[in-house]
């Protein structure tokens, strides 16, 4: 049965391939969510200053799914575009992209995505990242587009937190978005463990979940320590 009640979140999806395009879109429109597509950076501008206007502030995206490789204008030139508009600077964006090396991911991450997903993926992993962002957006009042903002929050976490050289890897690729059992097999050890280092890693820092973990790793520069 097809979900309605998605709050009528609006997405923009943003990508070249046409195959991909249809398959994400009726997933996240089964699922509730209404579905504004662009083929590039170019026009996913034009979506958004058209939905700027008042009279079309329904067009207005919630969230941005964005590809990263893409003609005319790519996924960093698209995101650095938006995080210098304030109108469009607080929206939350995924990134999609088929480079998977760590530093393609932080890079992207860095540049201002919320989410670096690797493809391929399955259409229910990008649903939970797509519910779970904006679950995290809708708790912030304002958005951080850079780490510091004054208006955000910061994770209430004890300043002499050292994690272990292993630790500092897996809440790397924890704040990429992977589940344990990709962790598990990118680091060649048990899900077991990485759920181990993970829950060791939460009874540090007193953080309550996964998100708040990539959250800190992110706010207090674990990504760049690695």
């Amino acid at each position: 049965m097809k979900e309605t009640n998605k709050d009528n979140k609006q997405l923009l999806l943003i990508d070249d391939d046409p195959n991909l395009i249809l398959l994400v879109k009726d997933y996240l429109e089964f699922r509730g969510y209404r579905v504004t597509t662009a083929e590039n950076g170019r026009e996913a501008l034009e979506i958004l200053e058209r939905g700027a206007n008042a009279a079309k502030a329904r067009e207005m995206p919630d969230m941005i799914i964005c590809d990263l490789i893409m003609p005319e204008m790519d996924g960093y030139a698209f995101l650095e575009k938006i995080r210098q508009d304030s109108r469009f600077s607080c929206i939350p964006v995924i990134f999609l992209s088929p480079k998977g090396q760590s530093q393609d991911k932080i890079t992207g991450l860095i540049t201002g995505a919320d989410v670096y997903m690797v493809k391929p993926f399955e259409p229910e992993e990008l649903v939970a990242q797509v519910e779970s962002s904006l679950k995290q957006a809708g708790r912030l009042p304002k958005r951080s587009t850079r780490i510091h903002s004054p208006d955000v929050t910061p994770l209430q976490v004890p300043g002499n937190v050292e994690l272990t050289p292993t630790e500092l890897k897996v809440v790397q690729l924890v704040a990429q978005g992977l589940a344990n059992r990709e962790i598990a097999a990118k680091l060649n050890v048990s899900q077991r463990t990485i759920e181990s280092h993970v829950s060791n890693m939460l009874h540090k820092t007193g953080l309550h979940n996964r998100t708040e973990l990539s959250q800190w790793a992110i706010e207090s520069n674990k990504l760049l320590t690695i």
